[in-house]
């Protein structure tokens, strides 16, 4: 299974009561497979603001994504938790909706063995014969999936890629060096994308390609057309913003800078559940800032 190069961790668009906003939603999608060229889309992730989900409203943003993205782009649900039992019921769940692939993000918080992390990426992986892509996120979950454990799930047969948030390009190195055949490493974090093509990824988890995607693809594109000092100047150009998603012009938890820049865009994505709290307006004039046709509006 190739999810493509260019995958977006989606938001999940509230209204004003902070429920799950359909219309927007099916806009979204769309904005975001034709004009963003997502070649994929991860539904509740960190980015969807999956951990104040219900198991229904999870469901539902499986099934309906998959409808509307009606075959043009994949569509990969977010499975994971740090209960392995709940990560399988997911599992299943987006199974029989027809997702095409699961994101399984690291136990979080309890901060597993080794050995833990291994059954628990296992007992998921096994509970379908859907496609697998783990996520480690070492800053966020407390641990970090170490080489020798990535290397142990491959022996599993749907396990197909890793998305990696984290600036370690030598686990990133070994990690390639050592990959079965076809194992696809994606970088989970904007701003290393460049970089961590350069050493073999296959491509990129992002956040920031929800308003700037084609750039973002045009930047892939040129450094696998062999336009390096092309797709070096898309980096710099782009960098930026790449780092306004998080900081704005503080640190702010995403997706609440995403979702203004979207906003900002003519994308009413509404605000986010607490425990985040929407960008202030000294944030989301920063945000404006970072892109220059917006100016006159």
């Amino acid at each position: 299974m190739d999810f493509g190069r260019l995958i977006t961790a989606m938001v999940t668009p509230f209204n004003q009561d902070l429920q799950i906003d359909w219309k927007q939603l099916e806009r979204l999608v769309e904005y975001l497979i034709v004009e963003q060229k997502s070649e994929a889309l991860i539904v509740s992730g960190t980015t969807g603001e999956s951990g104040t989900l219900t198991d229904d409203e999870k469901e539902s943003l499986f099934r309906e994504t998959v409808r509307l993205a009606a075959g043009r782009c994949k569509v990969i649900a977010g499975a994971g938790s740090n209960d392995t039992a709940h990560s399988v019921e997911m599992t299943k769940k987006a199974k029989k909706v027809g997702a095409d692939g699961i994101l399984l993000v690291a136990p979080y918080y309890v901060r597993p063995t080794q050995e833990g992390i291994y059954s628990h990426f296992k007992a998921v992986a096994e509970a379908s014969d859907l496609p697998v892509m783990l996520y480690n996120i070492p800053g966020r979950t407390g641990v970090n999936v170490e080489l020798n454990t990535v290397l142990r799930l491959m022996e599993l047969p749907n396990l197909v890629a890793t998305k990696e948030a984290h600036e370690d390009l030598n686990h990133i190195t070994q990690l390639l060096l050592a990959a079965k055949p076809g194992f696809k490493v994606y970088c989970g974090e904007d701003a290393l994308t460049l970089p961590y093509l350069s050493i073999g990824a296959h491509g990129v988890v992002s956040v920031a390609s929800h308003v700037i995607g084609a750039r973002m693809k045009d930047m892939i594109d040129a450094y696998l057309a062999g336009d390096t000092a092309g797709a070096a100047e898309l980096h710099r150009k782009l960098y930026p913003v790449f780092k306004g998603m998080f900081f704005c012009p503080h640190r702010v938890a995403s997706p609440a800078p995403v979702k203004c820049a979207l906003q900002l865009h003519g994308y009413a994505v509404g605000g986010v559940r607490l425990p985040l709290v929407p960008c202030t307006e000294e944030e989301a004039r920063y945000i404006r800032d970072l892109f220059p046709e917006l100016a006159a509006v």
